[in-house]
């Protein structure tokens, strides 16, 4: 039986939240540009639960941009897929089954750009989101009659054009824009190209002025690990449990957030932010960079290093090391959250941190360290140096944990270069490929002996951290130590005698 809406009342499993079907029936509110995971898995599953508790009552139309893939599956299911949540909260496992509803059907914009367009034309729309990558927001020459033209903006700023005409310009019929692609400022930024390209296009002034008076564009902040598909032992068992196939059956953890800049104007017209505390709209969403950056992706780089030459695989085999486990939590509680450069009340730090714990410790998702390594020394310069940088304005003593992370960061990018051209590593007999733009700089630092002169070399490359972090007192010569310590003794040995870190 593959699931679809005729088939609904045929699941007979009480463990799997399902629709009703007067749910069916209502409007579509959101155009949707994207059908990946991340969508799937966070702002469709905020609209569904809203529609199960009668409170926004909208539905998505969503656009399929790429070539690739087919939206057979959501047509064959009637848009239907099941979410599967497994994760921890607050120290207790949670597993949890929705068949989500909020998904009306699929367009491809190869093929169905008129039927699309005539999307504008609905007055019930309210909102448009988008998920298509980085490099989806980016400014294309691109003519917007063209059908469909080739860029998202373009495609974005032709539907807009289509409202405009559709209701002649009336001031309610704007909509607002979110995009959720992980680019700072990505609303600020879509808008910015928009713009431009309507001036490229030599749209009509009055047009202009409805675009930026009447169309919000707000800022998203998404945060939510879907890994997709369930893997075919567990599919088989999926659908064995629950008696239905499921094309688009969909995994994630039980944790989300979805902040939104906008107003109490916003906040009203995007009322599906009531069905879950997840959704947060707010007039600034930069405490919620700032928590995630610092907090999740800084911890994740300052011990993705400590962790892999410690032999773990994974962050939840880290995690379940005991001395490891105590070594994160210290980092986090004790370093990272006092240095966070932003005004951040320390109970909401703690309060987060507390939740990224339990995300490191989900035997659900299979996090590999070595994925967690690509691009490190761009990450530890954008993650975790403002950290550094910011401790010592606050503080004149060594972060300790800090250092031993840029330690054991060191010692993870010493490398030597193969015969293609690929830069490897070796520690605990096992070799690895560094994936990092910067891995030949560290290749030649390396040559030297000195771990002094090796330390202080990186410390002092301000094309790498944009700042000379060996004047930092103390921490040049901390960061030595314990490299000469890891190196010597192994960084597993260090984490469980509790060396001074």
């Amino acid at each position: 039986m593959i699931l679809s809406q005729y088939n609904l009342n045929k699941i007979q499993a009480s463990d799997i939240t399902l629709p009703d079907e007067s749910i069916f029936e209502l409007p579509e509110k959101v155009l949707q540009f994207g059908t990946g995971v991340l969508l799937r898995g966070l702002p469709d599953y905020y609209i569904d639960k809203a529609n199960r508790n009668g409170i926004f009552n909208g539905r998505v139309v969503v656009v399929k941009s790429t070539d690739t893939g087919s939206a057979g599956p959501f047509d064959k299911q009637d848009g239907l897929y099941t979410l599967y949540m497994k994760g921890i909260n607050n120290g207790t496992p949670v597993n949890e089954q929705v068949v989500c509803s909020a998904i009306s059907r699929v367009l491809s914009a190869g093929t169905d750009w008129e039927t699309i367009l005539q999307v504008a034309h609905n007055p019930e729309l309210q909102l448009i989101i988008s998920n298509t990558t980085e490099v989806g927001i980016q400014l294309v020459q691109d003519d917007i009659r063209k059908h469909p033209p080739v860029s998202y903006p373009g495609k974005l700023l032709a539907i807009l054009y289509e409202r405009y005409k559709a209701f002649g310009g009336k001031p309610d019929s704007g909509l607002i824009i979110v995009p959720t692609e992980l680019i700072v400022d990505n609303g600020k930024k879509l808008e910015a190209i928009v713009l431009e390209l309507a001036h490229l296009n030599k749209l009509e002034p009055a047009f202009m002025d409805w675009l930026e008076e009447n169309n919000r564009f707000c800022n998203s902040l998404v945060d939510r690990i879907v890994p997709g598909k369930p893997d075919a032992t567990l599919e088989k068992q999926l659908q064995e449990e629950s008696g239905y196939e499921d094309d688009l059956r969909t995994m994630s953890e039980t944790y989300s957030l979805w902040a939104i800049e906008g107003d109490e104007k916003v906040a009203q017209i995007l009322s599906f932010s009531k069905a879950d505390q997840g959704v947060v709209i707010v007039p600034d969403i930069e405490l919620y960079r700032e928590l995630k950056l610092r907090l999740l992706n800084g911890t994740h780089t300052l011990s993705c290093a400590v962790a892999f030459l410690s032999g773990f695989r994974t962050v939840k085999e880290a995690m379940d090391n005991s001395a490891f486990s105590e070594f994160i939590t210290q980092i986090m509680l004790k370093e990272i959250a006092p240095a966070i450069p932003y005004q951040v009340n320390y109970n909401q730090a703690a309060e987060f941190a507390a939740q990224v714990l339990d995300r490191f410790r989900n035997p659900n998702i299979e996090h590999q360290w070595i994925s967690i390594s690509a691009q490190y020394s761009a990450k530890m310069g954008m993650r975790v140096v403002p950290l550094l940088l910011n401790h010592y304005k606050l503080h004149s003593s060594v972060p300790q944990r800090i250092a031993l992370g840029f330690a054991a960061f060191l010692r993870f990018m010493k490398t030597e270069q193969n015969a293609e051209g690929k830069f490897i590593g070796h520690v605990n007999g096992a070799e690895y490929t560094v994936t990092d733009s910067q891995a030949e700089t560290f290749c030649k630092v390396w040559q030297n002996d000195d771990i002094k002169e090796i330390v202080n070399t990186v410390l002092k490359d301000k094309n790498l951290w944009n700042a000379d972090l060996s004047v930092l007192p103390g921490f040049a010569e901390a960061v030595a130590q314990k490299l000469e310590s890891l190196i010597a003794q192994g960084t597993r040995v260090l984490l469980e005698e509790g060396v001074n870190v």
